[in-house]
C-alpha cells in the first residue's frame, strides 16, 4: 500500500538522519548500551543537525514548522537501525509543547534558543513513589515565599526519562490543597533549573529495556524557584497536562509501529541467512507464515498509527482516539517482536542481536504514557459505557 503521509522534504530528512546514525550512533552503540545512556555530547550533535528545532518558532533559532512528521521519520530510522537517541525524545515530544503552550513571550526568549541548540537539554516530572499514574494524588509542594518572589519546592519524582542530564525540568508540584469536589485542581507547572541549590539526581534506574535512554529518580529540598519560571497560571496544571496527552500517546503508539516494523526486518535478514538441516530457515513454511501474519498486523498498525499523526497534524486527535491508536500499536507490537524474537531461536535472546533489545525497549509502551488497562477505560468511557 502506497502511503500518502509523507512528502519530498520528509524523505530528505530521513536520508540525512539514516546517513547521520550510521556514521554517528552505530559505532558507538554498544558503548552507550554498557554505560547505560548515550553521552551529553551526543544532544549538541541533534542540535547541530537541527532535530531540537524543527517546531520552534524561527525568531528562536527554529524551523518555524507546526508538524509531528519529522519526530515520525526520526521513531522509523532509529527503529529501523536498532538505536534510540536517549532522552532527547522526552526534549522534543514532551516538554517542548509546554514550552509553546504555557511560555510567555520572556520566557520564551530565556529558553528556546538553548532549547534548539541542545545547550539546555529538558525533560518533564510527573511521576512520584507510590502514585504511578494517579497525577492528583501527588505530594510535592511549592509554596509562594512571604515576598512572592519565588516557590519553595518540596518532593520527589520517580521514572524521569532525560532525569540525567537534563538542565530545566518542568516539575509538577501541588501549590494549593485539592477541592472537595475537584482532587485535580492545586497543581502547578514550574521550569526547574537543575542547577539550584537543593536540587539533586538521586538513582539512575537500572531498567529492562531503553538502556540508553537515562531514567532518574530527583529530590527537591527547598529549592527556590524564581516565580518568573511558573509556566501558565497556578493551579491549573493538570489541565494542561491533559491538553498534552494525545500527542504523548501518538508518540508512543507510533514508536511501537515502528519497533514492530523493524522487527520484521531483523527476523528477515536472520531467517534468509540462517541454515537449519541445511537448508535456510526462511525455507519452511513455518517462518513464511508467521512473518506473513507479522506483516499484516503491521500493514494495520502503519494506517492507524498514520491516521493518528494526520489527526494530531491538524489539531484533531481526540483522547480517545489517541487511546485506540496507543492500545492497538502497542499490542501489535508486542506480539510481532515476541514472533520475530522466536524466528531468532537462541540468538534471539542475546543483547548482540537487535531484537533482543528490541523486545526488552518494546515493553514499556504497555505501561508508560498509561497503562493498556487505562486506555481501555478511556476508550470504553468515549462509547457512553
Amino acid at each position: 500500500m502506497r502511503r500518502t503521509v509523507f512528502n519530498e522534504d520528509h524523505e530528505a530528512f530521513r536520508e540525512t538522519i539514516r546517513a547521520f546514525i550510521e556514521a554517528e550512533v552505530v559505532p558507538v552503540y554498544d558503548e552507550w548500551f554498557a554505560a547505560g545512556q548515550a553521552p551529553r555530547e551526543f544532544y549538541y550533535k541533534l542540535g547541530d543537525l537541527g532535530v531540537f528545532g524543527i517546531n520552534v518558532p524561527e525568531e528562536f533559532g527554529g524551523a518555524g514548522l507546526d508538524t509531528h512528521k519529522f519526530e515520525a521519520v526520526l521513531y522509523e530510522e532509529t527503529s529501523r537501525a536498532g538505536v534510540n537517541f536517549g532522552g532527547s525524545g522526552v526534549h522534543v515530544l514532551l516538554a517542548l509543547p509546554y514550552i509553546k503552550m504555557l511560555a510567555g513571550d520572556e520566557q520564551k526568549k530565556r529558553y528556546l534558543p538553548k532549547f534548539v541548540t541542545g545547550e539546555e537539554m529538558w525533560a518533564l516530572a510527573m511521576t512520584e513513589p507510590g502514585t504511578g499514574s494517579d497525577v492528583a494524588g501527588m505530594k510535592t509542594t511549592a509554596k509562594l515565599s512571604e515576598d512572592g518572589t519565588h516557590y519553595v519546592l518540596n518532593g520527589a519524582k520517580t521514572f524521569i526519562t532525560g532525569g540525567v542530564h537534563a538542565d530545566r525540568v518542568i516539575v509538577c508540584a501541588r501549590t494549593s490543597a485539592p477541592r472537595e469536589d475537584d482532587r485535580r485542581f492545586g497543581i502547578s507547572l514550574f521550569a526547574v533549573d537543575t542547577k539550584s541549590e537543593g536540587y539533586s539526581v538521586g538513582r539512575k534506574l537500572d531498567k529492562l529495556g531503553l538502556r540508553t535512554s537515562d531514567t532518574a529518580e530527583l529530590a527537591f529540598v527547598d529549592v527556590k524557584v524564581p516565580v518568573e519560571d511558573l509556566l501558565g497560571e497556578e493551579n491549573k496544571g493538570f489541565y494542561y497536562l491533559g491538553a498534552n496527552l494525545p500527542s504523548e500517546r501518538w508518540g508512543i503508539a507510533f514508536g511501537a509501529y515502528a519497533q514492530a516494523k523493524a522487527a520484521i526486518r531483523f527476523a528477515q535478514q536472520y531467517v534468509m541467512e540462517r541454515t537449519v538441516f541445511g537448508k535456510p530457515v526462511a525455507h519452511f513454511q513455518n517462518t513464511k507464515f508467521e512473518l506473513a501474519a507479522c506483516q499484516a498486523e503491521v500493514d494495520a498498525a502503519e494506517a492507524v498509527a498514520d491516521r493518528a499523526l494526520e489527526a494530531l497534524d491538524a489539531g484533531e486527535l481526540t483522547a480517545a482516539e489517541a487511546a485506540s491508536a496507543k492500545l492497538f500499536c502497542t499490542e501489535v507490537a508486542h506480539r510481532v517482536i515476541d514472533k520475530c524474537l522466536q524466528l531468532h531461536g537462541g540468538y534471539g535472546y542475546m543483547n548482540e542481536y537487535p531484537i533482543a533489545r528490541l523486545y526488552a525497549d518494546n515493553r514499556v509502551n504497555r505501561i508508560y504514557g498509561g497503562t493498556s488497562e487505562v486506555m481501555k477505560s478511556i476508550i470504553a468511557k468515549s462509547m457512553g459505557l
